[in-house]
């Protein structure tokens, strides 16, 4: 993959950047809720949730796309790039929704916390971001906060709980990619593309899936009102999280923004136990102010560095 940081790094605005992240993933395990009462309470295959989310994704931004830049910009640099953002998106969500249908939605999203790491060490390889000792020391201080809100027994859950660890692969490449594509295109356009990559793949699979008679992956039509409400919010807020993911992804770097997605267990936590009676304890009360302040240490000593270059680069008249 060619070397795009330069370049991007001239539009870096690192704390509006770290600020999108934060609110993304705190809205992420809304998205995670809802699917999760779908698959729970209404019994709707995990495939067609994942196919129905990245539908309605497309349908919701594109109004916004055609209004706010023309139909010109479906016409975009690197279109295949983006609809695999979308594959790597629509298989990831499928394994995730399928893993939530089986488990707690808080030790889902603990599981899925080895992502910061990929997405760091992917941005390293791929898009040849410097990734120091101190940033790579927040992600692991962060994860190690995960681990002490769920503390997640792999004997307990068994094989299902290697379904967010694929989810984590995936989303990471997603992310990785995000970074790599954000100073070419809009993310309307992105957004878009990635819901068409993601409905595409999802739609297939589930068409092979039903011939194949694998109950997860087949295919019925939603009934009810409550169920389209809760497919209008994954939709919703896959589509709020993802726009800010985007944006987010095109003020800072990758590997920077990658331990401020350990925020979602947070809201992860709160909605467990609202909506699920995950009753939290004092290890999660713990682990989350872990993460919370490793967060705050990387936000601080970013700004505390850009202020440093600031002072030391020329002022301009």
């Amino acid at each position: 993959m060619p070397d795009t940081t330069a370049s991007l790094h001239a539009r870096d605005d690192i704390p509006r950047g770290i600020m999108l992240m934060i609110l993304g993933a705190l809205l992420v395990p809304g998205l995670d809720a809802a699917a999760k009462m779908l698959g729970e309470r209404h019994a709707m295959p995990a495939g067609e949730i994942a196919l129905l989310r990245f539908v309605l994704q497309s349908l919701m931004v594109f109004p916004f796309l055609i209004g706010r830049e023309g139909w010109q910009s479906l016409r975009i640099q690197n279109v295949g790039l983006n609809l695999f953002r979308g594959v790597a998106l629509g298989v990831a969500s499928f394994l995730f929704f399928l893993a939530l249908k089986n488990m707690p939605l808080a030790d889902a999203t603990a599981i899925f916390f080895v992502e910061p790491m990929i997405v760091t060490l992917l941005s390293a390889v791929l898009l040849k971001e410097t990734v120091g000792w101190r940033r790579l020391t927040a992600v692991f201080v962060g994860f190690l906060g995960a681990v002490i809100v769920i503390r997640p027994n792999f004997v307990a859950l068994g094989l299902v709980a290697t379904l967010p660890l694929m989810t984590a692969a995936l989303v990471a490449l997603y992310l990785v990619l995000s970074r790599h594509l954000s100073g070419r295109t809009s993310p309307l356009a992105m957004h878009f593309y990635a819901g068409i990559g993601g409905s595409v793949s999802m739609l297939v699979i589930c068409l092979v899936g039903t011939q194949a008679g694998i109950a997860e992956l087949g295919l019925e039509v939603p009934r009810g009102a409550a169920v389209w409400g809760l497919l209008l919010t994954t939709g919703l807020f896959a589509t709020v999280a993802h726009l800010l993911f985007i944006q987010a992804y095109r003020l800072a770097p990758a590997s920077l923004l990658a331990p401020f997605g350990y925020f979602e267990i947070v809201s992860a936590t709160i909605l467990g136990f609202l909506l699920f009676g995950d009753m939290p304890d004092a290890g999660k009360g713990i682990g989350i102010a872990i993460i919370v302040a490793s967060g705050v240490y990387i936000a601080w000593r970013e700004n505390r560095l850009a202020a440093r270059r600031s002072s030391l680069s020329p002022e301009r008249g």
